[in-house]
């Protein structure tokens, strides 16, 4: 039959009524099971389906890239090339943002460019640093923003943005305007409300204002939550659906709703993946990456999140395309999501159309073909299996997947194409030994057709451009854990980022902060800034909080000069064992050593200070620097003020590891200095 050897796959020339045959033949002479055989013809003859718009992935929804500032070149580098670099690794084509509001997002808070109405900056937190990066990289990289929270001033006191629609828009247009003024971003597109309720008259006033200020690039997404209610308003409303750009829904399962598809507009899973990354992650991420357009005519996939750059045992641990969680050693991990995104991004660019073909392989899997119009076809191919695939939401209904024979017949302008580039990924949970993105020979086009022998759990990308690149950098240092003896005075002076390295904000944000009142030993200091509770998303603590270090310390001790600013109910706290963050950062315990500006001191088991282990007198006065130190050994905790005992002997039950961390009795200023932790 003259087949061509391609390592796993195989390559025929036959045409496919000989291919059946053959496998027939070859079942009736005992040669094997018969393969299930299928013909799937592409053909831009009758005009092409919809554009194609990217895929990207997220940073935030929140604090997700929190720990990738602090990596040291070259590493930091390298993981921003894996990323965004075209034709080296994921080549992304879209980054998408939180756009930081001061509340806790999931992970962490991510800091608002306006903590009040009268204040502006937009210099803070870590986003505008790494879409600079990624244009860097990519001049055409799409960004988008989207808020999660708001600072309090928004809602003027109430847990709801909408109620002043024009204070709202002016905020959102400011980080817009802000963009390009002090980073000459020019931001593509803007959400309404992370996975919230959406408002009608905010959405048409935000479009009205955009206009107005000259930003009618700006493309409006609505409404990154469900396919409804938002596609049902749509069709009613016309005033609303002439502003709507696109139809965002977040882990839409690959399927969509007819009222979606009615709207004639855009529709992306503006948020998916969300899966720990190891091989039925890459799994999850290759089946809806094509799926999510065979089934439900979705033109752009946008995984949560980015890089897995935040403390593993915070909430979602690991769920991002590659991991980064290390900056003190350097260590970074390429994972296999990486590659499997390129098996799309390498090949195709927003403004490509896919074909108008079924999409579905007999044997199960699916594949989709895109073409730039000009002659250029790529063709992906994904054969995941249900339990190799299955993604953290939503449920996956049961699937089979099997060994197959798929022949592609090529017409219209692909008629006379000769060769097609194959880059091929085989996912190994037997093995555990995957192949991925690995460059096969080229398959021979005869007579408009070539066949392929597909087993199962395996992506192939067939394409005209010779572009492909599989690009690695030296291999990262090995991994260590947060150094046990840690210290930061915060003396910086023109510091390259807001935040101190390696603290992770969990509810309040603190920031450097330089103290013109103080001429001695604390000019340079961290401060918690957000003094009123923001517009949450989730249930954000009534402390703030700040953790830092190894999740796995158990004996420790925590030193740090704290000044509380608020008089009469003012405190904060350091300490140890914190076993909670994130989302649960309600819910978090550990040892916390409190000090009050009434004069008073607790030591309890929690955040919220309900399970009290000790209390008395202690003296601290607020606008007066004093030093703290927690000593946790073993079943015991002891507390020393100004390096003298406070209190010692207290019993510990529970938990019996966790972070070091700082913070305060409420949304306060509060500032701390000469941080110093010590695990033994």
């Amino acid at each position: 039959c003259g087949a061509v050897g391609m390592k796993l796959g195989r390559v025929s020339l036959c045409p496919a009524a000989l291919l059946r045959a053959w496998l027939l033949l070859s079942s009736s002479w005992g040669l094997g099971p018969p393969r299930v055989a299928a013909v799937y013809v592409l053909d831009d003859a009758g005009g092409l389906g919809r554009e194609f718009d990217g895929i990207g992935a997220i940073s935030g929804g929140g604090a997700t890239s929190r720990l990738l500032v602090n990596y040291q070149e070259p590493y930091r580098s390298q993981i921003l090339d894996y990323l965004f670099k075209p034709n080296f690794g994921a080549s992304l084509h879209i980054l998408k943002v939180e756009i930081g509001g001061d509340g806790q997002s999931t992970d962490g808070t991510e800091p608002s460019h306006m903590h009040y109405e009268n204040d502006e900056n937009y210099f803070r937190g870590y986003e505008w640093w790494l879409m600079k990066e990624a244009k860097k990289r990519n001049p055409q990289i799409k960004l988008i923003g989207l808020p999660w929270t708001f600072p309090s001033w928004i809602g003027k006191g109430e847990d709801w943005p909408y109620d002043y629609p024009h204070v709202t828009v002016y905020y959102i247009i400011s980080w817009i305007l802000g963009a390009k003024q002090y980073h000459d971003l020019d931001i593509d597109y803007v959400g309404i409300w992370n996975e919230r309720a959406f408002n009608s008259k905010y959405i048409k006033l935000l479009r009205y204002t955009l206009d107005k200020n000259g930003l009618q690039q700006v493309r409006i997404i609505a409404s990154d939550r469900l396919w409804e209610p938002i596609s049902f308003v749509l069709l009613v409303d016309s005033e609303l659906h002439e502003v709507v750009d696109v139809i965002g829904a977040h882990y839409p399962g690959t399927k969509t709703v007819p009222n979606a598809l009615l709207t004639q507009k855009k529709l992306w899973a503006s948020e998916d993946y969300s899966t720990f990354n190891d091989e039925v992650g890459a799994g999850c991420w290759a089946r809806i990456l094509n799926q999510n357009y065979v089934n439900g005519n979705m033109t752009s996939t946008i995984a949560w999140n980015l890089v897995a750059s935040y403390y593993e045992e915070l909430p979602f641990g690991r769920c991002g395309l590659m991991t980064a969680q290390e900056p003190w050693s350097g260590h970074y991990k390429v994972e296999a999501p990486i590659w499997i995104t390129a098996h799309t991004t390498q090949f195709t660019q927003p403004g490509w159309s896919y074909l108008q073909v079924d999409g579905h392989l007999e044997g199960g899997g699916s594949f989709v073909a895109l073409t730039d119009g000009l002659g250029n076809l790529t063709i992906i191919i994904e054969t995941m299996t249900h339990d190799h695939s299955k993604c953290i939401r939503p449920p996956l209904p049961h699937f089979r997947v099997s060994p197959q024979r798929a022949t592609f017949y090529l017409k219209g302008s692909f008629y006379f194409l000769r060769t097609l580039q194959v880059w091929y990924s085989r996912l190994g949970f037997e093995s555990a030994n995957s192949t991925l993105f690995e460059q096969l020979h080229p398959v021979k086009v005869s007579r408009g057709s070539f066949s392929l022998d597909l087993d199962v759990d395996e992506v192939y990308t067939l394409t005209t451009l010779m572009t492909g690149r599989k690009c690695s950098c030296p291999e990262p240092p090995p991994s260590q854990p947060f150094p046990s003896n840690y210290k930061d005075d915060f003396n910086i002076r023109n510091p390259p980022f807001s935040e101190a390295p390696n603290f992770a904000d969990q509810t309040g944000v603190f920031e450097y902060f330089v103290n013109g009142s103080d001429p001695g030993d604390h000019v340079f200091t961290l401060r918690q800034v957000v003094i009123q509770r923001p517009i949450t998303w989730v249930s954000d603590a009534d402390q703030t909080i700040s953790i830092i270090g190894n999740f796995q310390w158990v004996n420790l001790t925590v030193t740090c000069d704290i000044y509380i600013e608020k008089p009469l109910d003012g405190g904060v706290f350091i300490a140890g064992r914190v076993d909670n963050g994130g989302i649960y950062v309600r819910h978090t315990k550990g040892v916390f050593f409190w000090v009050y500006a009434d004069g008073t001191y607790r030591v309890t088991g929690d955040l919220a200070g309900e399970e009290v282990l000790m209390k008395g007198l202690s003296g601290v006065r607020h606008n007066a620097w004093h030093t703290l130190t927690l000593s946790i050994q073993g079943t015991s905790a002891s507390g020393l003020l100004n390096g003298y005992p406070l209190w010692e002997n207290v019993t510990i039950s529970q938990p019996n590891n966790g972070w070091a961390a700082i913070g305060t009795r409420s949304f306060e200023f509060a500032q701390f200095d000469n941080f110093h932790v010590e695990a033994r």
